[in-house]
């Protein structure tokens, strides 16, 4: 005969032996007579842990090199199926302080590039005989006393004038133009120009 508890106190907790000698317990601290059996929806093991930052797999570098070796040839192919580009631009302003400028270099070049040639001219003409033939043809028709008109500071002297009007009014219709060719422009646009690859 066992005791109940009483209000108030706690349950004896009892014990049993079971089928193989061990001592049991009741889940509930009394005991049952009977080994004490995990329950079913317990875990029976461990199972790995999977980190949601793995990356994932990789290809091979074999892999990646012949993909990139295949968008190269079909980019390649694709090219060459295209043709060259072509691009249709228009010229629809010319600054005019950029065109003075360009045109005061310019005309200097021109300039000097002038009297080289002139100077280079006159020698050979001088080595060949034809400027002393000019002048002895010129001074028996003037006179004994004539001095001769074809001297290499008469030419150059002349050389140097032509040269520097030449630099004013290269200087003067290069800006004029420019000025012209943006009035054209506003009215009736630009010159057009296509440029394409080679």
């Amino acid at each position: 005969m066992t005791q109940s508890p009483q209000r108030g106190q706690a349950a004896p907790r009892s014990t049993d032996l079971g089928p193989s000698g061990a001592q049991t317990s009741h889940p509930n601290g009394w005991g049952s007579g009977y080994p004490q059996t995990s329950s079913p929806d317990a875990p029976t093991g461990t199972l790995p842990t999977v980190s949601r930052d793995t990356p994932a797999p990789s290809p091979t570098s074999g892999e990646s090199g012949s993909g990139d070796a295949g968008a190269r040839a079909r980019s390649a192919r694709a090219n060459r199926n295209r043709g060259p580009r072509r691009a249709r631009l228009q010229l629809r302003h010319i600054d005019p302080w950029t065109v003075l400028k360009f045109s005061c270099v310019l005309s200097i070049a021109l300039f000097l590039v002038w009297l080289i040639v002139v100077g280079v001219l006159f020698g050979v003409l001088d080595a060949a005989g034809i400027i002393g033939k000019i002048n002895d043809t010129i001074t028996t028709i003037q006179g004994g006393n004539a001095q001769p008109p074809v001297r290499a500071g008469i030419v150059f002297g002349a050389a140097a004038i032509i040269g520097v009007v030449d630099i004013v009014l290269f200087i003067a219709l290069s800006t004029i133009g420019s000025l012209v060719y943006n009035l054209c422009a506003d009215l009736v646009g630009g010159v057009e120009v296509t440029l394409s690859e080679r």
